[in-house]
């Protein structure tokens, strides 16, 4: 498919909404006017006239041909961000017509549409933000009401950082198997087994030396998430080392929040579950994605639902208080039906928190590499259970407390935590929010270096894959001195 881009600079917002639309077109943007294209295209224009800034949205397909067009003040006092949000209503509106879809987040694409939602409530008022969304941005009634809901929540935990706030994360980037719709860097046990033990000697002194650089610049630690990678394919022994690094190296006096993603149900033990308590850390992930066997199967999990639900009591009998559990909406071959069943046996269970994603087609996990792209049918029956979610989880006591968004997700949906009163995972709102640095430790993790009042960040990369972090360490520790030198510009 080609975009034209006549005029304006809107290109990536363009081609971002095409995108929703048909996820797995080739899209071909061309910068340039074209005096007569050939079909199928999409057109669209900006251009001055008789003092207006005129855009134009047109899309010629085989059987369908038609235009739309509307006009901003040149006076608009934010000219470039109003035309743009303007050319994408006229182009959005179009392609819901010929498709006879509409998206549930409107022309939105961006990860964060609650820290738009909160800029427009902070800066006007509820009223504005939910009209704005509505009317503005074309996102459902049903999104809106979520959004504010949520942002409410949100707007809680925000309040807890200071400008000297950070949280720390330290990656363990390995795993029993990898799972189908799985992008991350990580590594099989299977494959890298030997490189286990050199990478945690080494993280633990990448964690040592960072910790120095934080002494010296007299930051608060609000947060600290294991994660990975699955933490829990380190042994019980290994878990213990870690968490005590962890604890001797910086001022855990401020910590609100010590989150283990145990992750896999096939790599928890109820040694590892000791050694993870007893260190102090007090909330863990245990993530089934579905409690359906067939569909762990289709996904390349090696657990069953019934291994699942055995270390899930095995946390509660070690003695942790705040259990996560992570879903997945619109997994292959799953069903509205099947994942209603799933959700309602982990609402037996009772978790502190459920975190519920939405399939999200990664351009290096397996599944797509098979060639499986998104569905507007998968995309429906996503829906269906983000809509069964709301429903349930609402009239069991959880509430939604953060949201984000990401490309390729079934049916242009989202991803959300709920949690019961007094449990949000105040990590996953500082991190999502970008609310204040966090500093990454290990292979594959990045440091976020925020100044404080405002929407700049700094980015210092770790080395993504376990081996060149180990080959390269001493690259590692030059990197964290960017941490440093970041602070001393900032003071």
């Amino acid at each position: 498919m080609r975009i034209y881009i006549d005029g304006h600079s809107y290109h990536y917002e363009t081609e971002n909404l095409v995108r929703l639309f048909y996820p797995n077109e080739k899209i071909n943007v061309i910068n340039e006017p074209a005096e007569s294209p050939e079909k199928p295209y999409i057109y669209t224009r900006a251009e001055n006239r008789d003092g207006k800034y005129v855009l134009t949205a047109q899309i010629c397909f085989d059987d369908f041909e038609k235009s739309g067009s509307a006009e901003v003040s040149l006076d608009d006092p934010d000219l470039e961000k109003t035309a743009e949000r303007v050319l994408s209503v006229c182009l959005y509106e179009l392609l819901c017509e010929y498709t006879g879809k509409t998206q549930p987040w409107g022309i939105l694409t961006g990860v964060r549409p609650i820290k738009l939602f909160r800029r427009l409530r902070s800066q006007y008022s509820d009223e504005y933000a939910e009209k704005y969304f509505t009317d503005e941005l074309k996102v459902s009634p049903a999104k809106t009401r979520l959004s504010a809901v949520t942002e409410g929540n949100e707007r809680k935990i925000l309040e807890l950082s200071r400008p000297d706030s950070f949280s720390l994360y330290v990656s363990i980037p390995f795993c029993p198997s990898r799972c189908s719709y799985c992008s991350f860097v990580s590594q099989t046990v299977e494959k890298a087994k030997k490189l286990i033990a050199p990478y945690f000697e080494l993280l633990c002194k990448e964690i040592e030396y960072t910790a120095e650089i934080v002494r010296e610049k007299k930051l608060r630690l609000e947060s600290v998430y294991i994660g990975g990678g699955t933490p829990t394919t380190l042994d019980a022994e290994q878990l213990s080392e870690l968490i005590k690094v962890i604890k001797a190296s910086f001022d855990m006096s401020t910590c609100r929040e010590f989150t283990v993603e145990a992750g896999r149900p096939d790599t928890i033990t109820e040694e590892k579950l000791r050694a993870i308590i007893d260190g102090g850390a007090d909330r863990i992930s245990i993530n089934p994605q579905t409690l359906n066997d067939s569909v762990l199967s289709v996904i390349g999990r090696k657990h069953t639902s019934a291994q699942m639900i055995e270390s899930f009591e095995l946390a509660r009998k070690a003695g942790f208080r705040h259990i996560n559990t992570d879903l997945i909406a619109g997994l292959p071959t799953d069903t509205v039906e099947s994942f209603k069943k799933t959700l309602d046996a982990i609402c037996e269970l009772s978790p502190e928190s459920i975190t519920v994603h939405t399939l999200a087609l990664k351009r290096s996990s397996k599944l797509t590499l098979e060639g499986k792209g998104v569905s507007t049918d998968n995309g429906d029956n996503a829906a269906g259970m983000l809509e069964y979610c709301e429903s349930k989880l609402t009239g069991c006591g959880y509430h939604p407390y953060y949201l984000y968004r990401q490309t390729r997700m079934e049916g242009n949906l989202e991803n959300v935590g709920w949690s019961k009163e007094g449990y949000d995972g105040i990590y996953n709102v500082f991190v999502m929010d970008e609310t204040h640095t966090i500093i990454g430790c290990g292979a594959g993790a990045v440091t976020k270096l925020k100044v404080p009042g405002s929407e700049s960040l700094t980015r210092i990369f770790n080395y993504k894959y376990p081996y060149e972090y180990i080959k390269d360490f001493d690259e590692m520790l030059r990197r964290k001195d960017g941490v440093r030198t970041f602070y001393d510009e900032l003071s």
